[in-house]
């Protein structure tokens, strides 16, 4: 891919006495210039598709991010030609429960839209109710324009946004939203706010605030793990970390995923953190065992028993 060429100006004040040129002072300009990337053989594209094709699941959602990509392409290419190019803001709401990927995906919509010239830095900026909600009437504003300048050039990330609507018309929260609204106007082009949390937690939320479901033009659903995908997660992390599982250990593992996704419906149940969860647990295990055995060859390094996988 070419690279980038950036450009930077050092400014030169020469004063003139008596006909004669003297070199007073050096000022370096600080304006930050946009970096505009070249778009090559769609490698904005191909990279953000290789990297979600190490993610389980997530068709639907690889399929939007993969208009959206061509619809930011075919407004440039239309601009090149003198055409009517549509602005459109990007905001997005991300619907799912913990452990389904959302902020991974968050981070690489990050990169593809830095790559796109659509945002200036591509970075991610994390935050919850507890970084946007003040003490005080006005804190709260203050706290919230803090972070979104803190966002721009990227993205903020606002996880469990819901809560900012709990407490009424007199919490701060409310001051918090109405506060995102407006910068959302005012520097709609400027960074991407993106809001997340529970499904059914997110449609009240927006149910609330009739007006916000408008200004997110993107709205995208993460749905939870089936038994196989979760199995396959399982897979991925276990050969990330170079382990194996014995016949018995995957047989109860998977059991156990079908016990809990049809049996159960435990308040913890985080998808793939929760598969990741287990398998820490089971690792441990698995260590304390080859120590009380001292057996130490690449055969019992590598592998998970049944005995080892904690539930």
């Amino acid at each position: 891919m070419e690279q980038p060429i950036t450009l930077k100006n050092n400014g030169q004040i020469n004063i003139v006495l008596n006909n004669e040129t003297k070199k007073e002072r050096v000022y370096t300009t600080s304006i930050p210039r946009p970096v505009k990337r070249l778009i090559v053989n769609h490698e904005p594209l191909l990279e953000i598709e290789r990297e979600m094709s190490g993610l389980v699941g997530m068709d639907e959602l690889k399929k939007m991010i993969k208009e959206i990509y061509a619809w930011l392409y075919i407004n440039k290419k239309r601009e090149e030609s003198g055409l009517k190019a549509e602005k459109q803001a990007m905001h997005m709401m991300f619907k799912g429960n913990p452990g389904t990927g959302k902020t991974t995906v968050a981070r690489l919509l990050g990169k593809l839209f830095l790559n796109m010239n659509v945002l200036s830095k591509g970075h991610l900026i994390e935050a919850e109710r507890a970084d946007l909600v003040g003490e005080y009437i006005g804190h709260t504003a203050q706290k919230t324009r803090d972070l979104v300048k803190k966002a721009l050039g990227g993205i903020l990330f606002i996880d469990e946004a819901y809560s900012l609507a709990r407490g009424g018309e007199k919490d701060f929260g409310k001051e918090a939203i109405d506060t995102l609204v407006k910068h959302m106007e005012d520097a709609n082009d400027k960074f991407v706010l993106i809001l997340a949390g529970y499904p059914r937690e997110m449609e009240n939320f927006l149910s609330l605030n009739p007006g916000l479901r408008s200004r997110f033009p993107f709205i995208f659903d993460f749905p939870d793990y089936d038994v196989n995908e979760l199995m396959d997660i399982a897979d991925r992390m276990m050969d990330d970390r170079q382990y194996q599982f014995s016949g018995d250990a995957y047989k109860k593992l998977k059991e156990h995923f079908m016990d809990v996704k049809y049996n159960q419906t435990p308040l913890d149940f985080s998808n793939g953190r929760y598969v990741r969860n287990i398998l820490e647990r089971s690792i441990r295990a698995q260590s304390m065992r080859l120590l009380e055995e001292a057996n130490y060859g690449k055969e019992q390094l590598i592998t998970l028993k049944s005995s080892d996988i904690r539930l």
